[in-house]
């Protein structure tokens, strides 16, 4: 193979090459935000945090205190339990909200009028789980909820003082003693050919509560769409934790950290025939929690399900 330095020495592969560098500044000034897993050993690292939710409304960490072996646990357990027809025992309840979701009941995303390609399972400390998953399921909970305190400490610690006159209470309190947080374990299925035209895994949509963290999935496809526009790849590296702004959030800090986009795009060649798991956990305040002079936790999120239909 010819070095780089013969290469360059030919004229048209010199101007072949500049061109080519020019489309790589172009496009790394289009791509101005891009998402880098943080090392939370790093001094620096609480900052960084909450600089890359604000510019982004997400943030991605390393070197966290979540369990990878419970993850990927949780992940063959629950797979087993989506291929089981057990799954039909646990219909969800209309009231509460836990229970199965079959695809057929899946999520239609705001503007949209295609169900998502998935099923699902909402764990509440209250609501109905498998036996033999609940231990497992229920001590993430615990100990991804705790987390969720340290980090919204870092959000507090970091807001500029301005910006936290908005907040009625401080961000960690928001969720002490709550039971309104959310586990939900999702399947979305290898594909068939029967999809529905234009349906995805999850249209674009953003989230209802005050922050979710998200183990990467044992599939990539999760991309948030920045404040320029794009549409930007969510680093997939097992490991790495997720964290973003949901609608609560933006509604306390007064719209200074973002609710974002985001989507999970459908797979392509032989990636469409696995699976992918999925264990977002939203954290709740308490449905007392005042957000804002306009909002409670509980008219906001009344609010929220009244527009996707899930309440009348």
């Amino acid at each position: 193979m010819q070095s780089l330095k013969k290469v360059l020495n030919n004229q048209v592969a010199k101007s072949q090459f500049k061109n080519l560098y020019q489309d790589q500044v172009v496009y790394a000034f289009a791509s101005k935000y891009s998402l880098k897993a943080i090392d939370l050993n790093d001094a620096d690292a609480p900052q960084r945090f909450v600089q890359s939710l604000k510019d982004t409304g997400f943030g991605v960490i390393k070197n966290h205190p979540i369990k990878q072996e419970r993850v990927q646990s949780i992940y063959d357990n629950w797979y087993k339990f989506f291929q089981s027809e057990r799954k039909h025992e646990y219909l969800y309840n209309k009231g509460t909200q836990d229970g199965y979701f079959p695809p057929n009941v899946s999520e239609i995303a705001k503007g949209n009028n295609v169900k998502d390609i998935k099923e699902y399972f909402h764990i509440y400390p209250f609501g109905q789980i498998p036996p033999e998953l609940k231990e497992e399921a229920m001590a993430y909970y615990k100990d991804t909820s705790k987390f969720a305190s340290q980090l919204l400490q870092w959000i507090q610690d970091f807001t500029p003082e301005e910006v936290k006159k908005n907040y009625k209470c401080p961000l960690p309190e928001m969720i002490r003693d709550t039971d309104q947080t959310l586990l939900r374990v999702l399947h979305y299925p290898p594909f068939s050919g029967k999809e529905e035209p234009g349906a995805i895994r999850a249209a674009a949509h953003e989230d209802i509560n005050l922050i979710t963290i998200l183990p990467s999935a044992n599939e990539p496809g999760l991309q948030v769409k920045t404040l320029d526009g794009e549409w930007i790849d969510v680093p997939s590296d097992f490991g790495n934790l997720i964290v973003n702004i949901g609608d609560m959030l933006q509604e306390a800090s007064g719209h200074y950290f973002p609710s974002t986009p985001h989507r999970v795009i459908n797979p392509t060649g032989e990636a469409t025939k696995k699976s992918r798991i999925s264990l977002p956990l939203f954290l709740h305040p308490r449905p007392d929690v005042v957000l804002s002079d306009k909002y409670t936790a509980e008219s906001y999120l009344k609010e929220r399900l009244i527009e996707l239909g899930v309440l009348y």
